[in-house]
């Protein structure tokens, strides 16, 4: 019997484009004559929410709770009310005629984050700049909204996340079940609804939830719950980022109370065989990269070879079925690079599978998604392309890569312009040297706007550590190039590497502000390093000089490791200095400033001369 699929995002993720799992997914199974329907769950409850039928219902449960946090909010409460609706709608389209109306006095109540938006961020001149401040103001509204529901009737809610510290470095079930035992809040009782209707829909056998972050885990388990309940006979599988880091130990035989079947890695190959299965074509130990339960333990089938499905020889992602009317448009922060995440609609796409360099010291090195690097040509890329700007409406890309090879971006810059497609796109990149003025140029003109990358530490000790195959003038020097010719660059920071001292976290700051200053960087943001289970460091420990001190694995997930570092700095002190920085330099300004300005204890002077970052770029 042919085999129904139902594949699901769960929320939640971005707001302004769709999570491009179910159609990659949905485009190869369609292709082996398999029936798939596609379901964004996340972007289906969040306009769901913020209507305002469903506003005034949050209001009244907070009433019945008495739980009256912000209370501006809820003075204003019936304001709310009456313009959700016309702001969710304008942040989905947004026209002037629109704009003019969100930025007429009086027309949105004035809560805990509109008192206090600035008053001196320049905007453009024009329409343009009416219709980003009155999309800034709508954000905004929508936020004081968000804080309320999260304040006042459910904890876990968050606009990119659902309850994110519960699924965070789970290493034990308990507290999932604790939770899943819970009455469902207002907000999964609309999932719930919302999941229901897609059901009796689409009829299918099998639903599948793609679950990339530790913050889509609880509303999938919560969905799971629910059709396990209601309708007994549909199977479902869970998949994706989480799933493929945090689950491949997994022993504790709890979650399979709620589902059917786990899958690593790359999808296609385990669900064809999971359908396969179900149809009862196969037996259940020809199943590929799967986890299941047998007599109440947990067992990984895995069928040696695999069957390999190669990048080159995968269709397009398949995004018919997704609601791109709903996306909307987040300017909750004013910086270019942060607007390419939460403002614009995008197509993601990949390039390449996995990474070409594949030797970072703190990165998932040994995993598929890493590790198991596959290319395509320039005129399947672009073949793809056609077929999803034709689909979508949409225009612009996002290449999702781990890290974009440069020789494929040479050629798909060729293939580009040679068939004349005018299109605006953006990926990941190494700072290699490969990235010259003239390789610069040509992606520039052939659509490229920006481009992020990890410049990590700037410390060429600790970038050897790293086995980042750069330094730091070479990142000078090609973060230099990008911006020549108008590729916006935003670099990942990272502090705390085992061993980084004092002096290396203030020198690393120094850099930062140079490049900043001397405008070869637009965009940054700094994260604490952490100890991953699959990383080189996470394995040897003992070669990074440092000892892991936890979590005790306890059967369901396992992933980011809590370490000591008995040579380096107390890293955890510079964070707040190091962000007040770079909060600054975003901003173009800060930069005359003593770096011991930013913090509220004693730093070593840099070692770094003034001109460090200059003399590199000549």
């Amino acid at each position: 019997m042919q085999q129904k699929i139902l594949l699901i995002t769960p929320p939640f993720t971005q707001l302004n484009t769709s999570y491009p799992a179910s159609a990659y997914l949905k485009g190869f199974l369609e292709e082996k004559n398999v029936a798939v329907e596609q379901c964004d769950l996340s972007i289906e409850l969040f306009t769901s929410i913020f209507t305002s039928g469903f506003i005034r219902a949050i209001f009244r449960e907070a009433q019945e709770l008495k739980s009256f946090a912000i209370p501006q909010v809820f003075k204003l409460k019936e304001q709310y009310v009456l313009r959700v609706d016309k702001v969710i709608s304008y942040l989905q389209s947004q026209t002037i005629e629109k704009a003019n109306e969100i930025l007429a006095p009086g027309f949105l109540p004035k809560g805990h984050r509109l008192q206090t938006v600035k008053k001196n961020i320049t905007w453009a001149d024009g329409e343009l700049g009416i219709i980003d401040k009155a999309k800034h103001y709508g954000t905004l509204f929508i936020e004081e909204l968000g804080d309320f529901i999260q304040a006042n009737v459910d904890e876990f809610f968050a606009f990119t996340r659902y309850a994110e510290q519960i699924g965070t470095s789970a290493s034990s079930f308990d507290q999932i079940e604790e939770f899943l035992n819970y009455q469902p809040t207002i907000i999964e009782d609309k999932m719930l609804d919302i999941l229901e209707a897609k059901i009796e829909l689409h009829e299918p056998d099998l639903v599948c939830f793609s679950i990339p972050f530790p913050g889509n885990l609880f509303a999938a388990l919560r969905s799971s719950q629910f059709i396990k309940q209601f309708f007994p006979k549909i199977k479902i599988a869970f998949g994706g980022g989480y799933c493929n880091t945090e689950l491949r130990s997994l022993e504790d035989p709890r979650i399979f109370e709620f589902i059917d079947f786990i899958t690593l890695d790359d999808g296609e190959g385990p669900l064809l065989k999971l359908v396969n299965y179900l149809s009862k074509e196969l037996e259940i130990n020809q199943l590929e990269r799967t986890f299941v339960l047998e007599k109440g333990k947990v067992v990984y089938k895995n069928k040696i070879p695999n069957t390999i499905y190669h990048h080159r020889d995968l269709p397009a992602p398949n995004y018919t079925g997704l609601p791109f009317e709903k996306y909307l448009s987040f300017l909750d922060i004013i910086n270019p690079m942060h607007r390419m995440w939460t403002d614009e609609k995008w197509n993601k796409l990949t390039i390449s599978h996995g990474c070409y360099w594949k030797q970072c010291t703190f990165c998932d090195v040994n995993l598929d998604y890493i590790g198991n690097y596959q290319n395509t040509t320039a005129v399947d890329l672009v073949n793809k392309i056609e077929k999803i700007r034709a689909q979508t409406g949409i225009e612009g890309f996002h290449f999702v890569d781990e890290a974009a090879p440069p020789k494929m971006l040479r050629a798909l810059s060729l293939e580009l312009i040679k068939r004349g497609i005018k299109m605006r796109w953006w990926t990941n990149i190494r700072f290699e040297k490969t990235f010259d003025d003239e390789l610069c140029e040509l992606m520039s003109r052939a659509g490229c706007i920006a481009i992020t990358g990890g410049l990590e530490v700037a410390s060429d000790r600790l970038l050897e550590k790293m086995k980042k195959g750069v330094d730091i003038g070479q990142v000078a020097r090609v973060t230099n190039s990008f911006s020549k010719h108008n590729i916006m660059t935003h670099a990942y920071l990272m502090f705390g590497f085992p061993t980084q001292t004092e002096q290396e976290t203030i020198d690393s700051l120094e850099v930062v502000r140079q490049l900043f200053e001397s405008g070869c960087v637009q965009s940054a943001f700094w994260h604490m390093f952490t100890t991953t289970v699959h990383s080189p460091i996470g394995k040897n420990p003992e070669e990074f000089e440092i000892k892991i001190t936890g979590p005790d694995f306890e059967g369901f997930a396992q992933n980011d490791l809590w370490h000591e570092d008995p040579t380096g700095a107390d890293h955890e002190l510079y964070k707040k200095g190091l962000n007040l920085a770079l909060d600054s330099y975003l901003n173009k300004a800060g930069f005359e400033k003593n770096l011991q300005d930013w913090f509220e204890f004693e730093i070593p002077e840099t070692t770094v001369s003034d001109n460090w970052v200059s003399d590199f770029v000549k």
